[in-house]
Protein backbone atom coordinates (compact mmCIF):
# COMPACT_ATOMS: atom_id res chain seq x y z
CA UNK A 1 0.00 0.00 0.00
CA UNK A 2 1.47 3.32 -1.01
CA UNK A 3 0.83 6.56 0.83
CA UNK A 4 -0.38 9.54 -1.15
CA UNK A 5 1.11 12.86 -0.16
CA UNK A 6 -0.73 16.08 -0.87
CA UNK A 7 -3.72 14.50 -2.64
CA UNK A 8 -6.90 16.54 -2.36
CA UNK A 9 -9.67 13.98 -1.96
CA UNK A 10 -13.24 15.14 -2.54
CA UNK A 11 -15.44 13.68 0.24
CA UNK A 12 -18.58 14.49 -1.77
CA UNK A 13 -17.52 12.29 -4.70
CA UNK A 14 -14.74 10.05 -3.43
CA UNK A 15 -12.79 7.72 -5.71
CA UNK A 16 -12.80 5.00 -3.07
CA UNK A 17 -10.54 2.57 -4.98
CA UNK A 18 -7.75 5.14 -5.44
CA UNK A 19 -8.27 6.40 -1.88
CA UNK A 20 -7.87 2.87 -0.47
CA UNK A 21 -4.86 2.03 -2.63
CA UNK A 22 -3.18 5.22 -1.49
CA UNK A 23 -4.04 4.54 2.16
CA UNK A 24 -5.74 7.93 2.18
CA UNK A 25 -7.19 9.63 5.21
CA UNK A 26 -9.61 12.50 5.56
CA UNK A 27 -11.10 14.21 8.58
CA UNK A 28 -13.09 17.27 9.37
CA UNK A 29 -15.76 19.06 11.33
CA UNK A 30 -19.01 19.82 9.54
CA UNK A 31 -21.81 21.86 11.10
CA UNK A 32 -24.89 19.77 11.83
CA UNK A 33 -26.83 22.33 9.79
CA UNK A 34 -25.26 20.77 6.62
CA UNK A 35 -27.09 17.49 7.29
CA UNK A 36 -30.72 18.21 6.38
CA UNK A 37 -32.17 14.87 7.51
CA UNK A 38 -30.43 15.04 10.90
CA UNK A 39 -31.61 18.62 11.34
CA UNK A 40 -35.18 17.45 10.63
CA UNK A 41 -34.85 15.03 13.60
CA UNK A 42 -33.26 17.64 15.88
CA UNK A 43 -34.80 20.00 18.40
CA UNK A 44 -35.78 23.29 16.82
CA UNK A 45 -33.05 25.83 16.09
CA UNK A 46 -30.52 24.16 18.39
CA UNK A 47 -28.38 22.82 15.55
CA UNK A 48 -26.56 25.90 14.27
CA UNK A 49 -23.34 25.50 16.25
CA UNK A 50 -23.27 21.72 16.69
CA UNK A 51 -20.22 20.15 14.99
CA UNK A 52 -20.10 16.69 13.48
CA UNK A 53 -16.52 15.42 13.90
CA UNK A 54 -15.55 12.77 11.38
CA UNK A 55 -12.65 10.85 9.91
CA UNK A 56 -12.30 8.27 7.18
CA UNK A 57 -9.44 5.99 6.24
CA UNK A 58 -9.01 3.86 3.13
CA UNK A 59 -7.47 0.40 3.18
CA UNK A 60 -6.56 -2.10 0.47
CA UNK A 61 -6.64 -5.69 1.77
CA UNK A 62 -5.90 -8.93 0.01
CA UNK A 63 -8.92 -11.21 0.05
CA UNK A 64 -8.90 -14.97 0.57
CA UNK A 65 -8.44 -15.57 -3.17
CA UNK A 66 -5.57 -13.10 -3.34
CA UNK A 67 -7.68 -10.45 -5.09
CA UNK A 68 -7.51 -7.03 -3.45
CA UNK A 69 -10.52 -5.60 -1.68
CA UNK A 70 -11.32 -1.93 -1.08
CA UNK A 71 -12.21 -1.02 2.51
CA UNK A 72 -13.22 2.24 4.13
CA UNK A 73 -13.25 2.96 7.87
CA UNK A 74 -15.70 5.72 8.84
CA UNK A 75 -15.87 7.34 12.26
CA UNK A 76 -18.20 10.19 13.21
CA UNK A 77 -19.38 11.78 16.46
CA UNK A 78 -21.93 14.46 17.24
CA UNK A 79 -23.91 15.74 20.21
CA UNK A 80 -27.37 16.01 18.61
CA UNK A 81 -30.16 17.91 20.39
CA UNK A 82 -33.52 16.17 19.99
CA UNK A 83 -36.88 16.41 21.76
CA UNK A 84 -37.45 14.13 24.75
CA UNK A 85 -40.63 12.16 24.11
CA UNK A 86 -41.46 12.05 27.81
CA UNK A 87 -41.17 15.72 28.88
CA UNK A 88 -41.00 17.37 25.41
CA UNK A 89 -37.87 19.34 26.36
CA UNK A 90 -34.55 19.21 24.47
CA UNK A 91 -32.16 16.40 25.30
CA UNK A 92 -28.65 16.18 23.84
CA UNK A 93 -27.78 12.70 22.61
CA UNK A 94 -24.21 11.63 21.90
CA UNK A 95 -24.18 9.80 18.57
CA UNK A 96 -21.18 7.85 17.39
CA UNK A 97 -20.37 5.78 14.32
CA UNK A 98 -17.36 3.48 13.95
CA UNK A 99 -17.97 1.32 10.89
CA UNK A 100 -16.03 -0.51 8.18
CA UNK A 101 -17.38 -0.76 4.62
CA UNK A 102 -16.20 -3.10 1.89
CA UNK A 103 -16.58 -1.92 -1.69
CA UNK A 104 -17.28 -4.06 -4.76
CA UNK A 105 -17.51 -3.28 -8.49
CA UNK A 106 -21.26 -2.73 -8.94
CA UNK A 107 -24.66 -2.43 -7.23
CA UNK A 108 -25.77 -5.97 -8.17
CA UNK A 109 -22.68 -7.50 -6.56
CA UNK A 110 -23.07 -5.27 -3.51
CA UNK A 111 -26.72 -6.30 -3.07
CA UNK A 112 -25.89 -10.00 -3.45
CA UNK A 113 -22.90 -9.96 -1.08
CA UNK A 114 -24.42 -7.62 1.53
CA UNK A 115 -27.08 -10.20 2.41
CA UNK A 116 -24.47 -12.84 3.33
CA UNK A 117 -21.77 -10.59 4.82
CA UNK A 118 -21.15 -9.43 8.35
CA UNK A 119 -19.75 -6.14 7.02
CA UNK A 120 -21.58 -3.49 5.01
CA UNK A 121 -20.96 -3.91 1.27
CA UNK A 122 -21.29 -0.91 -1.07
CA UNK A 123 -20.64 -0.31 -4.78
CA UNK A 124 -17.63 1.65 -6.03
CA UNK A 125 -19.76 3.43 -8.64
CA UNK A 126 -21.43 5.83 -8.46
CA UNK A 127 -18.76 7.42 -6.33
CA UNK A 128 -20.09 7.77 -2.79
CA UNK A 129 -20.67 11.04 -1.01
CA UNK A 130 -19.04 10.47 2.38
CA UNK A 131 -21.18 13.15 4.02
CA UNK A 132 -24.38 11.38 2.89
CA UNK A 133 -23.00 8.04 4.07
CA UNK A 134 -22.08 9.61 7.41
CA UNK A 135 -25.55 11.13 7.76
CA UNK A 136 -27.16 7.75 7.00
CA UNK A 137 -25.10 6.09 9.71
CA UNK A 138 -25.78 8.82 12.30
CA UNK A 139 -29.51 8.65 11.58
CA UNK A 140 -29.45 4.91 12.26
CA UNK A 141 -27.86 5.64 15.66
CA UNK A 142 -30.80 7.82 16.77
CA UNK A 143 -33.07 6.02 19.24
CA UNK A 144 -36.66 5.43 18.15
CA UNK A 145 -37.91 7.21 21.27
CA UNK A 146 -35.37 9.75 22.55
CA UNK A 147 -35.67 10.49 26.27
CA UNK A 148 -33.71 11.94 29.17
CA UNK A 149 -32.43 9.38 31.66
CA UNK A 150 -34.16 11.57 34.25
CA UNK A 151 -36.28 14.44 32.96
CA UNK A 152 -35.26 17.89 34.29
CA UNK A 153 -38.75 18.89 35.41
CA UNK A 154 -42.16 17.45 36.16
CA UNK A 155 -43.58 15.25 33.44
CA UNK A 156 -47.18 15.85 32.33
CA UNK A 157 -48.75 12.42 32.44
CA UNK A 158 -52.31 13.07 31.21
CA UNK A 159 -54.34 15.61 29.34
CA UNK A 160 -56.06 16.52 32.64
CA UNK A 161 -52.72 17.75 33.96
CA UNK A 162 -52.44 20.18 31.05
CA UNK A 163 -55.32 22.28 32.34
CA UNK A 164 -53.79 22.99 35.75
CA UNK A 165 -53.25 26.67 36.51
CA UNK A 166 -49.95 28.19 37.62
CA UNK A 167 -50.66 27.35 41.27
CA UNK A 168 -51.16 23.72 40.34
CA UNK A 169 -54.91 23.68 40.97
CA UNK A 170 -57.07 21.81 38.49
CA UNK A 171 -59.69 23.86 36.61
CA UNK A 172 -63.36 23.63 37.63
CA UNK A 173 -65.02 20.51 36.27
CA UNK A 174 -67.14 21.01 33.19
CA UNK A 175 -70.79 19.99 33.51
CA UNK A 176 -71.49 16.43 32.48
CA UNK A 177 -73.53 16.48 29.23
CA UNK A 178 -75.30 13.29 30.25
CA UNK A 179 -76.57 14.80 33.53
CA UNK A 180 -79.29 16.62 31.58
CA UNK A 181 -80.35 13.31 30.00
CA UNK A 182 -80.53 11.69 33.43
CA UNK A 183 -82.86 14.51 34.57
CA UNK A 184 -85.11 13.96 31.56
CA UNK A 185 -85.30 10.22 32.29
CA UNK A 186 -86.45 10.89 35.88
CA UNK A 187 -89.45 12.94 34.72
Amino acid sequence: MKKAANVNWNPQRLDVAAFAQAGGTLSGDEPLAHFDRLVAESAEDATRQVPVNWSVQGDWRAGPSGVGAVWLHLQAQAQVPVTCQRCLKPVVLPLGVDRWFRFVDDEATAAAEDEDSDEDVLALEPRPNLLDLMEDELLMELPLVPMHEVCPGPVVMSAGDLGADAAGAAPAAAPNPFAALADLKKR
